[in-house]
């Protein structure tokens, strides 16, 4: 068997050409089977069969239950006795559905490691994480991947990334049993030990607020959606395996638990993300800051109409529609004589699926001639004639 005939078999050849992986450095944030994984395809691409079979056995034997590096072994054994017609011809005996999926999985893995991101690029919906927000989450679909940032006195910094499974059918998810993955900006809502659920579910599972407010806005039905681990017996499944939820090797899902804050952690799901330089980031969400800075000008000012510019038209908000609420506030404000109001703690998540969205949290402060109080605040913003303007606003 020729290196080339074992590479082709995993539809990826411009993956594998010759030190494609020479480059890539060892990094404290590297996790799981992919720098061996990495190496075994090396030592194939020369032409090493040995070497990579030397590899492979100690892939297996740090990954036991990794199927996919069972399968290779498999092939390395083969091919010393005879030439190899597929990948995966020399593993167990399997439906060609599963070597498909393992073959996907490879894909994944070596593309994602090959790809990681630079300390330069942060994903374009992390626009700005409170104080006390420690951590971050995005999840590319597309990529099989899951990467965590840390919360550096407001700028995203990289530090992990995982493999991961996603939903059977995709992404996108619109109802119950759909099998899909929901796109969009959620959070981790509680944490559930392993000692409750089925083995389907590993070391333990940590539920998303799937629907969120916007999903609601749109229709969208379904519940549990969470991360979660992978049964005892299973190291790792395919790149689409799930009923929608986002799974992780156990070990991995240790490693990214110990980082989850439960109802802080942003959890932002993504087909495939768009990544900014540290300039554009900055200037995207000082723009952003800005806008909200002018909603809080204009609400002072005490001027309904400055006011009423900063809402969409179809706004909603605890069972008002636009209307309705101004003309609540034209009454309250008829009884001030001044107004103050203060955000504190913002937050900023920017959608990324096809609807154009933003996330907003913050402290709100509210002082006037005859009131104050202070509450959690959730906003979420819209593209509306080339504006940003409030679509739906509650206490967080």
């Amino acid at each position: 068997m020729t290196a080339r005939k074992f590479l082709s078999g995993l539809a990826a050849c411009t993956l594998f050409a010759a030190g494609a992986f020479a480059d890539v450095p060892v990094r404290y944030t590297d996790s799981g089977p992919e720098p061996l994984l990495a190496h075994v395809f090396e030592q194939i691409e020369q032409n090493q069969w040995e070497a990579a079979l030397n590899e492979t056995e100690a892939l297996v034997k740090a990954y036991p239950k990794f199927r996919l590096g069972h399968l290779i072994k498999g092939d390395l054994l083969l091919a010393r006795t005879r030439p190899l017609q597929r990948f995966g011809q020399g593993g167990p005996r399997v439906a060609e559905e599963q070597v498909a999926d393992l073959r996907e999985e490879a894909i994944a893995r070596l593309r994602a490691y090959k790809n990681k991101p630079t300390e330069s690029q942060v994903p374009r919906y992390l626009v700005q994480l409170r104080s006390d927000q420690k951590h971050a989450v995005v999840v590319d679909t597309q990529k099989a991947r899951l990467y965590l940032y840390q919360n550096d006195n407001g700028t995203p910094r990289f530090v992990a990334d995982y493999y991961i499974s996603h939903g059977k059918l995709g992404v996108e998810k619109l109802t119950e049993g759909d099998k899909k993955t929901p796109i969009g900006v959620y959070h981790v809502t509680s944490s559930l030990p392993r000692q409750k659920l089925p083995d389907l579910y590993g070391n333990g599972a940590y539920p998303l607020n799937y629907p969120n407010e916007w999903d609601k806005k749109m229709g969208r039905k379904g519940h549990g959606i969470w991360l979660h681990g992978t049964p005892s017996d299973t190291f790792s499944r395919p790149p689409k395996a799930s009923d929608g939820c986002v799974v992780l090797a156990n070990t991995d899902l240790d490693a990214l638990a110990k980082n989850l804050q439960i109802g802080s952690t942003p959890v932002i799901i993504s087909n495939s993300i768009e990544w900014l330089s540290l300039d554009d980031w900055q200037t995207e969400r000082q723009s952003l800051l800005t806008m909200i800075d002018e909603w809080r000008r204009d609400w002072e000012s005490l001027d309904l109409e400055r006011y009423a510019s900063h809402y969409a038209r179809d706004f909603k908000s605890d069972g008002k529609d636009l209307d309705a609420w101004l003309a609540q506030k034209k009454k309250v404000n008829a009884g001030k004589q001044w107004i103050k109001v203060a955000t504190n703690n913002i937050s900023m998540f920017r959608n990324p699926g096809k609807d154009d969205y933003v996330v907003v949290t913050f402290e709100q402060d509210y002082l006037s001639s005859n009131l104050s109080n202070r509450m959690q605040k959730r906003q979420y913003w819209i593209k509306d004639g080339g504006r940003w303007k409030i679509v739906s606003e509650d206490a967080a």
